[in-house]
C-alpha cells in the first residue's frame, strides 16, 4: 500500500527530486569531443581506428603534412616532435583537458580511458605492449624507410632498397609465426592490431607476397572486416589525392627537415 507523504516532507522530498534531476542533467550532458590532429597515413590509422572502435566522439582536425603545418606553433605546443597523430581530450584525469602526442602512447592512454582493446591485468597488458611497442620500434620505421628509397628517392639505391626490403621481409613473417596459433597478436583483438594493419596493409608497395604469408594474409582480411577499422582507415583519404609527392617542395618539407633551434 502507498504511503501518503506529510505536507512537510512532500516539499522536502520535492528538492531532493529537483536537485537529482539537476545532477542527472549534468551527468547526462555530451562530453566534449577529442581533438584529433591527423592525416591519412598507417601512423594516422591507428588513432581513427582506436576512436572509432571505442565510439568515442571526436573532431578530426587535418594537419598536412605534406605543407608543413606540422610546423606550426599552435601544433607544436601539442606535439612538440612535430609529427601527427596528437589528440586533445577536453575530459582527461581530473576532468581538466589533456594533450598526447605519440601514436603508441595515445593508443595506451585511450584503452586506459575507456577499458577496451587494451587489458585490465599486467600479464595480459605486458602481451599487448610488448607487440605494440614492436610496430612502434620495427614494424612502422623499417616500412616507411622502404617505402621512402623505394617510392620518393631522388635517386635509386639499391643497396637502401635491399637492406630495407629484406628487414621488412623479415617483420611480415615475426607476424606471420606469431599468428600461427592465435587470433590476433596478443590473443585477443587490442590496441596492438590496430597500430599494424595500416602498415600491412601496404605489403603491395612494399614488395611482400601476402600468399608467403598465409596467417598475416587471414589476420589482415579479418581486422579489415571490422566495420570501424573500414571507417578509421577511410577517415580524410581524399585529403591526399592532390599531393605530389614527387614535387621538389613536397619533398623538402617532408624529407629535408633539421634540427629548429629555438
Amino acid at each position: 500500500m502507498a504511503r501518503k507523504a506529510k505536507p512537510g516532507k512532500a516539499k522536502t522530498s520535492a528538492k531532493k527530486a529537483s536537485a537529482a534531476k539537476t545532477v542527472a542533467g549534468k551527468a547526462a550532458a555530451k562530453p566534449k569531443p577529442i581533438e584529433l590532429y591527423y592525416w591519412p597515413t598507417p601512423n594516422g590509422f591507428k588513432v581513427s581506428i582506436m576512436l572509432e572502435e571505442c565510439k568515442l566522439p571526436y573532431t578530426m582536425i587535418p594537419v598536412n603534412i605534406s605543407a608543413g603545418e606540422q610546423f606550426k606553433p599552435d601544433f607544436l605546443a601539442i606535439s612538440p616532435n612535430n609529427r601527427m597523430p596528437a589528440i586533445v581530450d577536453p575530459q582527461g584525469p581530473g576532468g581538466r583537458p589533456i594533450s598526447i602526442f605519440e601514436s603508441g602512447a595515445i593508443l595506451q592512454y585511450l584503452g586506459r580511458k575507456t577499458g577496451k582493446f587494451y587489458p585490465k591485468d599486467e600479464r595480459g597488458r605486458v602481451e599487448v605492449d610488448q607487440w605494440l611497442f614492436w610496430q612502434m620500434g620495427g614494424l612502422g620505421p623499417m616500412a616507411g624507410q622502404l617505402n621512402h628509397f623505394k617510392h620518393y628517392a631522388k635517386e635509386t639505391l639499391p643497396y637502401a632498397i635491399k637492406r630495407y626490403e629484406d628487414e621488412v621481409h623479415r617483420l611480415h613473417g615475426v607476424m606471420n609465426t606469431r599468428l600461427a596459433d592465435r587470433d590476433f597478436l596478443a590473443g585477443k583483438y587490442s590496441i596492438a592490431d590496430m597500430a599494424c594493419v595500416g602498415w600491412v596493409n601496404l605489403w603491395g608497395r612494399q614488395s611482400i607476397d601476402i600468399d608467403e604469408f598465409l596467417h598475416l594474409k587471414r589476420w589482415l582480411a579479418t581486422v579489415k572486416e571490422r566495420p570501424a577499422v573500414q571507417r578509421g582507415m577511410a577517415l580524410g583519404k581524399d585529403m591526399r589525392n592532390n599531393v605530389d609527392m614527387k614535387d621538389p617542395k613536397v619533398q623538402s618539407v617532408l624529407f629535408g627537415q633539421r634540427a629548429r633551434v629555438a
